[in-house]
């Protein structure tokens, strides 16, 4: 490169020289600049994706958990037909219970006034221990079959209660005092049961004891051997002494034929 003496020329010179260079550095950070915006638009396009693939991801988790909802739910519904066809079952089958319970209930009145009628005579013709007691019993029974406000199902329970106690008379033996009539006089005397096979009677004194005769319906007076098995029983059904086999007067079972 040559410089002549004439500034213009050599001014024009570097001008001309230098402006390529700078259009070659323009072009270049133009091309630079549009590099980066590429880059960032690559960026920005990757983080798109990347949130379009999430959404998809969470949008196909969801579909999935919603379709095992609805299969629970299928199953819950076919459990609750099963379930809902068995109450229906039910349904009938009490609907039909209480229809029979109405029957029941028609009969079941007639049926236990007989039931009382029964026990009350049964009553009347057994030997005559606890007269009042029992007496009072069947009266309440009889009073408590008239009430309204009293449930069939209480009152049955009344009536099978009553017939139990009556059972077990026959199976026990008991003691208590009480007021004899008889041999034109009233005295209060120790009263021993035997079960149902006999009722006997001592004095507080020990000085006389008897029995209740079926056969005469009447009290009938025991010799003296009898004063001490029936002084024996007392003790024993009062707890004061230990069981044991005491001689006891019994109606003659031939006899009784």
């Amino acid at each position: 490169m040559r410089l002549t003496q004439f500034p213009g020329a050599t001014v024009l010179f570097v001008i001309c020289t230098l402006a390529p260079i700078g259009a070659s550095a323009a072009r270049l950070e133009q091309a630079l600049e549009e590099s980066d915006a590429g880059n960032r638009a690559a960026v920005d396009a990757q983080k798109q994706i990347e949130e379009v693939s999430d959404q998809a991801d969470r949008l196909f988790t969801e579909y999935r958990r919603t379709l095992q909802e609805i299969e629970s739910l299928r199953l819950y519904n076919d459990q609750l037909e099963e379930v809902i066809a068995s109450q229906q079952v039910e349904r009938e089958g009490l609907e039909e219970q209480i229809r029979d319970i109405d029957v029941v209930e028609r009969r079941l009145g007639p049926l236990m006034a007989r039931m009382i009628d029964v026990l009350g005579r049964f009553v009347e013709l057994d030997i005559p221990f606890l007269p009042k007691e029992r007496s009072k019993r069947m009266a309440e029974l009889r009073e408590l079959m008239k009430r309204s406000d009293v449930s069939l199902s209480e009152k049955y329970r009344r009536l099978m209660e009553a017939y139990q106690v009556e059972n077990e008379y026959g199976r026990t033996i008991e003691t208590y005092k009480g007021t004899l009539d008889a041999h034109g006089a009233s005295r209060t005397v120790d009263f021993l049961r035997v079960g149902r096979v006999a009722l006997l009677y001592q004095t507080a004194d020990l000085a006389e004891a008897g029995r209740w005769d079926p056969e005469s319906g009447s009290w009938v007076i025991l010799g003296d051997e009898f004063r001490r098995p029936i002084q024996d029983g007392i003790r024993m059904a009062n707890k004061r002494t230990a069981p044991d086999l005491i001689k006891i007067p019994v109606p003659n079972p031939e006899a009784a034929r």
